[in-house]
């Protein structure tokens, strides 16, 4: 089967607003709320469909709807989209290991850099490297870059919308008060 060489966009409601979901007619390659700071930026699609949205591409928004619903009910999905997420060989090293971040668990962006360390044999990296990987993750919740925060007592930051990250930690039962939270 031949990809279709335009991304296709379509929203989706979640209790925590409208989120836009872009594949490549085979895979998810983008899951963000509407109005993040990327979305300004994205050439893809602008702000509105492109693409035709036929086959395969309906599929995978059938997959992530569902994937959506099920989490948001406070369930494991179970199952993860097809995902396609584009980036440098780097960030998709990081956001595979962001992906394996259990639901209700944390992970600090110098435990993922140490965990990237071990799986390349050794070599350093640096936290804040890992970071600018984690801040550029354009399938959020799915790669589940809300539950990388800061050492100690630092949440971290979150797609510019620190109040969206600590509800989603709270969804999954993440106890906030072990960290120092921004006032709003």
């Amino acid at each position: 089967m031949t990809a279709i060489s335009q991304s296709v966009e379509r929203s989706v409601e979640t209790p925590i607003g409208r989120m836009v979901m872009t594949s490549d007619g085979e895979s998810l390659t983008g899951l963000c709320l509407e109005h993040w700071w990327w979305r300004a930026s994205d050439a893809r699609c602008g702000s509105g469909s492109c693409g035709e949205g036929r086959g395969s591409a309906e599929n995978v928004f059938d997959l992530t709807r569902r994937w959506l619903d099920e989490y948001f009910a406070g369930h494991d999905p179970g199952f993860t989209p097809p995902l396609n997420p584009q980036g440098s060989a780097f960030r998709r090293e990081v956001w595979a290991v962001v992906a394996e971040i259990p639901y209700g668990q944390t992970m600090s962006y110098g435990e993922i850099a140490a965990e990237l360390a071990e799986r390349r044999g050794g070599r350093r990296m640096a936290a804040q490297a890992v970071g600018g990987a984690v801040k550029h993750n354009p399938i959020t919740i799915i790669v589940p870059c809300h539950r990388v925060v800061g050492a100690g007592r630092s949440f971290g930051g979150y797609g510019g919308r620190l109040d969206v990250k600590a509800a989603l930690l709270e969804h999954e039962g993440v106890d906030l008060t072990r960290f120092d939270l921004p006032e709003s």
